[in-house]
């Protein structure tokens, strides 16, 4: 079989407005077909090996193509799923869904899937060889709709998935976003205060003479040390960004942040309702898509997002391994509230466990979604509350000298 290369063309559209693009085939008759079949006539043609980046540009996990997010999926499975269900080729479909999206990095994780599928291989097979992209989830589920024969309700099933994910992924975002960003503004009040405001008030003071109160004194002697920290701070804060962007998922990385998420005194609850929710939903959808629950389990513990409920899941695959039932080592790992593993043993005693994780799902949705609501109505006055006796008190403690000398005077 011949290498997959990425072609970056330049062509004309029906309207005679030139594009630029790239195509992912085997070779450039295939990327005139492709071209052709989407109505571009084309222009210039030029191959660079996909392996070697000539054409993508990457840093890390930053990439010019633009990052796939989990919205950009539940879009992109909800389309195939229609398309798929209405009888169209797999192939024709994932043509379509490849012209379709805004994003280029899906695109071509697309346009390689289909040439994959073209040339004989599974839409499984193909997603797993792009895992960058796809995650183990949807390769999972759409296997299991391809053995049994139910692909088109796998897809709807793995967009439903997508599309509770974005919905929990806004909830979370929604009630981190306020507290960041007043934190944020107060860290730069505070630096500006230190660098630009207080040297004024530093010279002003000098010029009265007489000794300073020891609360001004250590905004005088802060001064300059933040005034000479700050280029450093800046550099390292964008040095550790991009460490965290290519580290955030690293095992090592993972075992120390994930269990501190857990016991952090105002958030650790939501984390952890997460986590849980996440993986009810999920086992859920993979029990009712077919897949053994061994395999399940080996795959939604990677998909809760915590380090430390994804080990506790998988010694309870191992568990489930030997023999026992799925409730028994979830009740013994402790980090399993007993609700959970009591619907749990309840739907495997009925017969009716993904019923139950599926009401398990939703319950803590709902739970995530009062507890981010009374996050945001907490966090609100507490945060104006800290911003004003933050930078209320370095006023204050501006202008005590000048009190100090009203009193002497008077």
């Amino acid at each position: 079989m011949a290498k997959a290369v990425e072609f970056a063309y330049t062509a004309r559209n029906a309207k005679g407005k030139v594009v630029d693009g790239t195509l992912i085939a085997e070779s450039r008759s295939l990327v005139l077909a492709n071209l052709r079949q989407m109505g571009l006539s084309p222009i210039d043609i030029r191959a660079g090996d996909v392996g070697t980046g000539m054409l993508t540009k990457s840093f890390g996990r930053f990439s010019l193509e633009g990052h796939v997010t989990i919205k950009d999926l539940s879009i992109a499975t909800r389309q195939l799923a229609t398309m798929v269900a209405a009888g169209l080729p797999l192939v024709k479909a994932l043509l379509i869904l490849s012209n379709q999206t805004d994003k280029k990095r899906l695109a071509n994780a697309l346009n390689a899937v289909r040439l994959d599928v073209q040339s004989g291989l599974t839409l499984s097979a193909a997603l797993e060889k792009q895992r960058q992209t796809f995650p183990v989830l949807m390769t999972s589920l759409v296997r299991a709709g391809e053995t049994g024969g139910f692909l088109d309700r796998a897809l709807d099933s793995l967009a439903e998935t997508f599309e509770n994910e974005s919905k929990l992924r806004n909830s979370i975002r929604s009630a981190m976003t306020y507290p960041i960003a007043v934190l944020g503004m107060a860290i730069v009040g505070v630096i500006v205060m230190l660098i630009f405001i207080v040297p004024i008030f530093q010279k002003m003071f000098e010029q009265l003479g007489g000794t300073l109160p020891w609360p001004t004194q250590m905004l005088v002697i802060l001064s300059p040390i933040v005034a000479w920290a700050s280029p450093f701070l800046v550099v390292g804060a964008i040095a550790f960004s991009f460490w965290w962007n290519r580290n955030k998922d690293a095992e090592g990385v993972r075992k120390i942040i994930d269990p501190l998420k857990l016991r952090t005194p105002i958030f650790g609850r939501l984390f952890k309702k997460i986590a849980i929710s996440r993986f009810a939903r999920n086992f859920a959808n993979m029990i009712g898509a077919g897949v053994p629950i061994m395999q399940a389990l080996g795959v939604v513990g990677q998909t809760a997002g915590n380090y430390t409920i994804e080990k506790a899941i998988e010694r309870v695959q191992e568990s489930v391994r030997l023999g026992t039932t799925v409730a028994q080592p979830m009740a013994s790992e402790g980090i399993f509230p007993l609700m959970v593993t009591q619907m749990i043993s309840v739907g495997e005693d009925a017969g009716s466990l993904e019923i139950m994780l599926t009401k398990l799902a939703d319950f803590y949705d709902q739970e995530i979604e009062t507890t981010t609501s009374q996050l945001t109505s907490l966090i609100e006055p507490v945060m104006i509350g800290f911003v004003g006796v933050l930078i209320g008190g370095m006023i204050i403690t501006l202008y005590l000298p000048i009190f100090n000398i009203f009193n002497v005077i008077h």
